[in-house]
């Protein structure tokens, strides 16, 4: 992990004072709401349905065991609403016919960022200053900015990785953080990083996505993308530079961010970002990003060009542990033979959980926050310590968010894989459902949210308890299904093997359900939005709509083919109609 200098830990420590400030100032009543909006929003705090919501940044999604424990207490401590405001929220539910909310705990975010929805405002100085005592902040999680810079949980330790793209990933981090040029831009900005063959990253749906790639002499450089986005227009970026020298990414971000500055559109919040304006200038807008880099270059000098030997230093922070740290337990314990009961269990657990790695003698391992009970991607204060401990006992201390909203264990070495699983599995984290059907991806939705349209983990809740048997999820195999409580996308639904997105419609929640998306890794195939079967259905219907969708599905298959092989063979029409035979019964029995 990237170890944090003098300056470094000064600076998030000078931010954590700099916001207290502010908010005695906001307190006092020195500072309207209005002034202490920007402020606020700016250290990742945003006013929600009930209560602020705290995200908190994960660059690159790594996170040490002692940052583990300072969200766990966070989330013990501080993620404690109100009691008038919780009551009143309940109340709000109860008419909903919802369960009860959580409350104490931390959630993983499809950004690979953590956020907690309950912390009040006058204590929120006080997480600022725990966050900044493990390096930890909010700083560019909100506003119109160049938000987290997100990679593969994977990076430096996948088998068919290039080059490692954390080092980079922190450099752009340094770069971007505060710029003073990119404070208040159109729109929010973000970049996604991902240096092997396999796209895990979702660079394709980023403003910005780097491959690192090598050029026919064997050098180092950057396949750049641009204009990639979800929301109300959903596009897959383009490539804007086939090869770009490593030591001039700052440079070409620099004048893409310039150009992006300058010409995007402020007059609509649905036209601002930089998807729209590659779309409608094509070209121009691409001679205008080679323009501005040329004046960089050519006549300011390239003054962001990384250094070999700022590059070197930033690397050293990424060495590999050494193996007796990270095979440690497995010296220390005796490993105690599996019994014939749990075979199967663990058997099941290498297949989905357990990833290859770099190094022969190590393992990644997926943690799943994909439990019947709770919300995916949500993490309750004693599971975060539990984590921490696990990625100090198997871990090296290092634990990675995921994109799909879970935690991975990078440096664990092979012979503490049944410990591992054991330890895991007391705490309810070794389901070994990762990359299946209830590893779901989905936001907060209206049940926190004050832009969504409708609830998400009512939703994720129904159709996770219909798909429990182990047996049935395998047979179903690799399917992504993504939930978005509004037409923003942080469920990444358009993305999604299935997609459910919240729509209103008169006051009532409904749910517009989409097939055949992919995020561009090799499983998904070529990234693509999915396409939606026809009009929305009611809340109750969903689980019906899914039950209809994968029967037809296992009816078409043929020889072993994935969800996506079958969708791609038949098209859409069976599932159109196997969805549409749901709605039919359900117009029928109300009437």
């Amino acid at each position: 992990m990237y170890q944090y200098t003098d300056f470094d830990r000064q600076f998030v420590r000078n931010r954590a004072a700099q916001y207290r400030d502010q908010l005695e100032r906001k307190l006092s009543g020195q500072l309207s709401d209005d002034d202490f909006r920007p402020l606020r929003l700016q250290n990742g705090w945003y006013v929600q349905r009930y209560a602020p919501m705290l995200r908190v940044a994960v660059p690159y999604g790594e996170l040490s065991s002692a940052q583990l424990r300072v969200l766990a207490r966070i989330a013990r401590e501080y993620d404690q609403p109100d009691a008038q405001v919780y009551q009143t929220a309940q109340s709000t539910q109860a008419k909903l016919g919802t369960v009860k909310l959580p409350t104490g705990y931390a959630h993983f975010t499809t950004r690979q960022n953590v956020q907690f929805n309950w912390i009040a405002l006058t204590q929120s100085a006080d997480v600022m200053d725990l966050l900044a005592s493990v390096n930890m902040h909010g700083i560019q999680t909100s506003g119109n900015c160049i938000r987290n810079i997100t990679s593969d949980a994977l990076a430096g330790i996948a088998p068919d990785e290039l080059a490692d793209p954390r080092p980079f990933c922190e450099i752009l981090r340094q770069w971007s953080t505060l710029h003073p040029e990119f404070a208040f831009l159109p729109r929010k900005f973000k970049i996604a990083v991902s240096g092997a063959r396999e796209d895990r990253a979702a660079t394709a749906w980023h403003d910005i996505g780097l491959h690192l790639r090598h050029d026919q002499e064997g050098q180092l450089g950057f396949k750049v993308l641009i204009g990639g986005g979800m929301g109300r227009t959903p596009l897959i970026a383009s490539t804007l530079r086939e090869f770009l020298p490593w030591h001039q990414i700052l440079n070409y971000l620099e004048a893409v961010v310039r150009a992006y500055n300058r010409w995007g559109r402020r007059d609509n919040l649905y036209k601002a970002r930089i998807k729209i304006l590659v779309k409608a200038e094509g070209q121009a807008f691409i001679d205008e990003v080679e323009a501005e880099y040329r004046q960089i270059v050519e006549l300011d000098g390239a003054p962001h060009t990384i250094t070999q030997t700022e590059l070197d230093r930033v690397t050293a922070s990424f060495v590999p542990p050494e193996l007796d740290q990270a095979g440690s337990a497995a010296t220390q314990t005796k490993v105690v033979a599996l019994s014939d009961n749990e075979k199967p269990e663990y058997g099941r657990w290498l297949q989905q959980n357990v990833a290859g790695h770099k190094n022969a003698e190590l393992r990644a391992v997926t943690l799943s926050f994909k439990r019947l009970g709770y919300a995916p991607g949500d993490a309750t204060a004693d599971q975060l310590e539990t984590a921490a401990r696990l990625a100090d006992l198997f871990s090296a201390g290092e634990a990675r968010v995921t994109h799909n909203q879970n935690l991975l264990l990078p440096w664990v070495h092979h012979g503490q894989l049944p410990d591992l699983w054991r330890a895991a599995r007391a705490a309810g984290l070794a389901r070994a459902n990762i990359g299946l059907l209830t590893d779901m991806i989905a936001c907060p939705g209206g049940d926190f949210c004050a832009l969504a349209n409708a609830r998400s983990i009512p939703i994720a809740q129904a159709i996770a308890e219909r798909y429990q048997d182990m047996d049935e999820l395998h047979d179903l195999g690799e399917i992504d299904l993504h939930i978005s409580g509004c037409i923003n996308s942080c469920g990444h639904h358009h993305s999604g093997h299935i997609g459910i997105l919240g729509v209103d419609k008169d006051g009532r929640e409904w749910y517009q359900v989409s097939l055949g998306g992919s995020d561009g890794s090799t499983l998904s195939g070529t990234p693509v939005a999915g396409k939606v079967l026809g009009p929305s259905f009611g809340a109750a219907e969903v689980p019906a709509v899914i039950e209809a969708l994968l029967d037809t599905y296992r009816r078409e298959r043929q020889n072993g083919e994935t969800f996506m092989a079958t969708f791609r063979r038949i098209d859409i029409e069976p599932f159109k109609a196997a969805a549409n035979s749901v709605r039919q019964t359900a117009s029928a029995e109300l009437t």
